[in-house]
């Protein structure tokens, strides 16, 4: 029987060569790309063959979202099992109808990620009971209002923006969209990030939806 190709993307350097040592020792998998972010990751896909990635979800120069939204755009049947120590219900959702095939907290046990790699390979979607409970959740709250918007303040382009980015729109589609210009959007992409305090995608969409500035 043909081993699993397994693609690891995570910019802490420890964590990624210790899940690989892990990898390496288990049955039936390889892994063929080791690498720190989404821009690598796709550079490597292009020559690797893959059938699951382990992605984490915030690293710099692209981070797991973008990179996730490519490999769903470039190589359909190609698995993603997101990484992250983020527990948020509401989150798990996103990240699911996004496109992901399956989410796995960082401080899983061996059994589990091993069980989620083959899951996710044989049947195209690893769902854990936390990953089923939080779908449930998110599709009871859709015909609920929706959460308000706490104390910080953005104006209301700002929130038509952020709600943009979340549907991952890009700047140019974003400023079709808005009827405003490509630069326009990156400055109010900006300034959402500056707010949030965060550095990127990933880190605006956990906080924005963590915030309630986003339903799912």
């Amino acid at each position: 029987m043909s081993k699993i190709k397994v693609a690891l993307a995570d910019d802490h350097a420890l964590f990624r060569e210790g899940l690989k040592a892990i990898l390496s020792r288990l049955e039936g998998i390889e892994v063929v790309i080791e690498v720190g972010d989404g821009k690598e990751l796709l550079k490597a896909m292009a020559i690797h063959e893959v059938d699951v990635v382990l992605l984490d979800l915030e690293m710099p120069e692209m981070d797991g979202m973008e990179a996730c939204k490519e490999i769903k755009k470039l190589y359909p049947n190609v698995n993603v099992l997101i990484l992250t120590m983020h527990e948020e219900e509401r989150m798990t959702a996103y990240l699911m109808e996004m496109g992901a095939n399956g989410y796995l907290l960082k401080n899983t046990k061996r059994d589990v990620l091993l069980e989620a790699i083959h899951t996710v390979h044989e049947t195209g979607m690893y769902s854990s009971d936390r990953v089923t409970n939080a779908l449930l959740k998110s599709l009871r709250q859709r015909s609920k209002k929706t959460p308000g918007l706490g104390a910080m303040e953005l104006t209301r382009r700002e929130q038509e923006v952020l709600a943009l980015i979340a549907e991952e729109l890009t700047n140019t589609e974003i400023g079709e969209r808005l009827f405003i210009s490509e630069k326009t959007v990156d400055g109010h992409r900006m300034n959402l990030l500056s707010k949030f305090g965060v550095r990127n995608t990933a880190g605006l969409i956990l906080k924005a939806v963590r915030q309630g500035f986003i339903s799912v």
